[in-house]
């Protein structure tokens, strides 16, 4: 039998807004990895893709096995997915794993789902490059920053009354309409912030430039007198002007929450949710799509149209977007991570210093596991001889086999592992 459990290599990409040289997670787990990796200082290393996209297919790193990269692998042996997973993904994997390094704030940007996406996909095949839906799900590594839907009706109202730039560029009657949305009528108070947010996202470009100025020239002023300006959300709009001069995008910060994850907490983001990565280190899994309808904070193709009919227009505090993980029953050191999505699941497994033998069981999934921090030697009957395991490893584990990890560090080990648990 070949082997069915081996190391990968994995591809990085170096988007500009990733953290650059050792500053960056990414760069710091491939290092590791791999010694022999030059990281150059002044370069983004944005992003670790662990998965078998078209554009980033993983290596694989035994040269007992004929085929150079995972995505031929799995296509000569669909049956490593599992047999559900197979036949329900038609013999791909439906996940992509990630590693994200955030330096500057990625674009304001939602996912369709599925109908829209195949609606898009046969409209505009240049900007919409499949017909697939695109969740995911971030879980942070290091403290983590995003923008992540729909801010509750009260603070946008505050905000539109503290800052008059935001006001004129919505207009009296749009925001008069949301000020008067009772929280007893749900569907009025969406179609208010609908109106609200695409008279923002479709203003006049050297009328919105204008306010902006303003605004940022108002809230520097204040800040350098030492006022508070938080009833303007000032510091993270001055990082983000700083960072996209002139952006439509510097103004969602008055609509969407923002969201502070810790080490190990997550948010999932589904179909139509409004969102921006802004700073940090976070594990990422992701449907197999390249679907994206951006509207800021961006230089690419943005599509504001698109983005303001699909949103979903449900006010909720930031709290509410962190996603829970869920201690295993059967195994206490597993912590999981299971979106309502079919597509892919996540694991975070802490094996503390005490134990010195860990069992990796085997599932009815292709799985892909990444080590974030701990040493391990790990030996499976799949696998063709024993593999060292350190930050920065990643390896297959086909479905239905397991690894014994033997630990050889002091303080445990940490690793996520993505899988599909259909």
């Amino acid at each position: 039998f070949p082997p069915a459990v081996f190391p990968l290599s994995c591809v990085v990409q170096n988007y500009s807004w990733g953290k650059a040289g050792l500053e960056s997670e990414v760069a710091k787990l491939v290092a590791s990895d791999d010694p022999l990796v030059q990281i150059q200082p002044d370069r983004p290393y944005a992003e670790l893709w662990m998965g078998t996209h078209p554009r980033g297919d993983a290596l694989i790193r035994d040269n007992r096995i004929p085929q150079k990269t995972l995505g031929q692998w799995i296509s000569d042996n669909p049956a490593c997915l599992g047999a559900k997973v197979k036949d329900a993904f038609q013999g791909q994997l439906p996940f992509l794993f990630k590693v994200l390094s955030v330096n500057t704030a990625l674009s304001v940007q939602a996912h369709p789902n599925k109908e829209l996406a195949a609606k898009l996909h046969a409209q505009f095949p240049e900007h919409y490059p499949d017909a697939n839906h695109k969740p995911e799900m971030a879980i942070a590594l290091t403290p983590f920053e995003g923008m992540c839907g729909f801010r509750p009706v009260e603070e946008i109202v505050s905000f539109l009354q503290n800052v008059p730039e935001l006001r004129a560029l919505i207009g009296e009657v749009a925001a008069e309409q949301l000020e008067r949305s009772g929280s007893d009528d749900p569907r009025g108070v969406s179609a208010a912030l609908r109106v609200c947010f695409t008279r923002l996202m479709k203003s006049e470009k050297k009328f919105f430039v204008d306010q902006l100025n303003m605004l940022v020239k108002r809230i520097s002023q204040e800040a350098a007198e030492g006022k508070d300006t938080s009833g303007s959300n000032g510091d993270l709009l001055l990082r983000l002007h700083s960072q996209y001069p002139g952006d439509i995008g510097c103004f969602t910060i008055y609509f969407l929450n923002l969201v502070r994850l810790e080490p190990g907490e997550a948010m999932f983001l589904g179909a139509n949710e409004p969102h921006a990565y802004l700073h940090g280190d976070c594990v990422e899994i992701m449907a197999c799509s390249d679907n994206t309808v951006r509207a800021g904070l961006t230089p690419k193709f943005i599509d504001v149209l698109t983005l303001c009919e699909m949103l979903n227009y449900t006010p909720a505090p930031s709290s509410s977007k962190i996603f829970p993980a869920a201690q295993s029953q059967l195994d206490p050191n597993v912590y999981l991570y299971d979106p309502p999505v079919p597509d892919f699941t996540i694991m975070r497994i802490e094996i503390p210093a005490s134990i010195k033998l860990y069992l990796i069981s085997a599932m009815d999934s292709a799985s892909i596991l990444l080590v974030i921090q701990g040493t391990a030697v790990g030996t499976s009957t799949a696998a063709a001889s024993e593999m060292s395991l350190r930050r920065g490893s990643v390896l297959f584990i086909s479905a239905n086999e397991s690894i014994s990890l033997h630990l050889s560090s002091p303080d445990g080990m940490l690793l996520f592992r993505a899988c599909c648990l259909l």
